[in-house]
């Protein structure tokens, strides 16, 4: 396991906090009321260990395939329906909605080889992650890859509690399956519209993981 490089800054700081806390909690608490200056290093801890369980990059055997889109993002399948694209195909798609919670890898990365041919980001809303509109109103980055077998355009969506947005792409590009897209800071969701008729690998409520999991076959 590795820490991402967005996380250094973050984790930087929240260890600072976590020394300046319990040092003064050591110093004026902890002669007189040792059992307080106990919770508050257990909780600070938790605190500094789930921020830095939140930058991790594990380990993994990435799956590739021509014929196969991987999955973007760690997280939970929400949606898999057919949509109308506004923004570049200006026509239906086939809309796959993965929601990361804070626990999730946040890393985001590329479904599928290609050619960058579209890098766009939007302000917008911060709407939670699930709700219907987030797709078209919350802040998001829309980029798409194209190769042989056509276009997928991969949304990085803000949510309530996501406020950066990090796009790594940009036009003219040549990406390989499964390397880096982007990173999401503290939870939301990545959209992957397709071709409708696109068959399509996992399941309203599955868990995947990004890079590994088969998201859809290319007929």
């Amino acid at each position: 396991m590795t820490i991402h490089r967005e996380g250094y800054k973050s984790i930087a700081i929240g260890a600072l906090v976590f020394a300046v806390i319990n040092l003064g909690s050591f110093y004026f608490i902890s002669a007189h009321l040792a059992w307080l200056s106990g919770i508050i290093f257990v909780l600070t801890l938790g605190l500094l260990l789930f921020l830095i369980s939140f930058f991790r990059i594990p380990s993994s055997k990435k799956t590739t395939g021509d014929n196969l889109i991987i999955c973007p993002a760690d997280g939970k399948v929400v949606v898999i329906e057919e949509m109308v694209d506004e923004e570049y195909f200006k026509g239906k798609r086939l809309q796959v909605s993965i929601f990361m919670s804070p626990a999730n890898v946040h890393q985001n990365l590329n479904g599928m080889s290609g050619e960058i041919v579209y890098n766009q980001y939007h302000k917008g809303k911060y709407l939670v992650a699930w709700h219907p509109k987030s797709s078209t109103e919350n802040e998001r980055h829309s980029i798409v890859i194209r190769n042989s077998h056509g276009e997928i355009l991969q949304k990085q969506i803000a949510g309530a509690l996501a406020r950066r947005i990090v796009n790594y792409l940009h036009v003219g590009q040549k990406v390989e399956q499964s390397t880096e897209m982007g990173f999401i800071k503290f939870g939301s969701r990545v959209d992957v519209l397709l071709p409708v008729g696109t068959k399509v690998l996992v399941e309203i409520g599955q868990a995947v993981q990004g890079g590994v999991t088969p998201l859809a076959q290319w007929g």
